[in-house]
């Protein structure tokens, strides 16, 4: 039996014994982020350079995010999208750095027929490759199209302290979750603030003294499709 339809098998047994899922799933999901209640991001689209993609080239190098030069097979962990407001098709769009936006409800953990997608304690959505089954359900839910399927065995593997992306598997930004642990900087973060813009701000919303909680008080913030009721922690000023 090749791994495919091992975890297919595994899938279907794990998903019809839910004690057993749960007992998984909370073994995962209890080694959350030190020091943070709940992690969400600010993205101050006013500080956000025209034509920069420093948060883009330093995810992929971070994550091994595969790129193979085919708009069919790449993967996009955040990528540059063009937007409008929901429901006025002549209105004029934006440009917007769009990623997971990490729900407080996402659709894409309650559809996972496995369990493979989880929200750990600190609110950070996170995919398990080794128990991720490739039915793509999670795709479908998601309302943002922010996670995606990589078809293909990236060949790319910039970052050797970090595991190489597995084909065959469902992914997306999980926060840089790794370096966070670290108490490191989001690679996004990171390099947008060496870029000289610092568009990007990745804290704890429980903190009421931190920065991502200051810039949400002090400024007008909006989130992509709030009306869906999934709780996103992207949150974006001058949207």
């Amino acid at each position: 039996m090749d791994r495919r339809k091992f975890l297919k098998t595994g899938g279907r047994f794990l998903a019809a014994t839910p004690f057993a899922c749960d007992l998984l799933v909370a073994s995962v999901a209890s080694a959350s982020g030190p020091g943070a209640g709940r992690w969400g991001m600010v993205i101050d689209l006013r500080r956000c350079p025209e034509g920069c993609d420093a948060c883009v080239k330093a995810c992929r190098r971070e994550n091994n995010v595969a790129e193979h030069g085919d708009p069919r097979w790449d993967v996009h962990w955040i990528r540059q999208v063009e937007i409008r407001p929901h429901g006025q098709e002549d209105a004029p769009t934006r440009t917007v750095p769009l990623l997971c936006n990490h729900c407080e409800r996402p659709p894409c953990a309650q559809v996972c027929p496995v369990r493979a997608t989880y929200q750990r304690d600190d609110g950070i959505v996170i995919v398990d490759h080794h128990r991720c089954i490739g039915c793509r359900y999670c795709l479908i839910a998601c309302p943002y199209n922010a996670r995606f399927f990589n078809y293909r065995e990236n060949e790319a593997w910039p970052n050797k302290d970090y595991p190489k992306r597995s084909h065959g598997v469902a992914e997306s930004c999980h926060l840089c979750a790794h370096r966070l642990d670290q108490g490191r900087l989001p690679a996004c973060m990171e390099a947008c603030r060496d870029a000289g813009a610092g568009a990007i701000v990745v804290g704890d919303l429980d903190n009421p003294e931190s920065e991502i909680s200051r810039l949400i008080a002090a400024n007008s913030v909006k989130r992509i499709r709030e009306d869906l009721g999934t709780g996103p922690k992207v949150h974006y000023i001058g949207l």
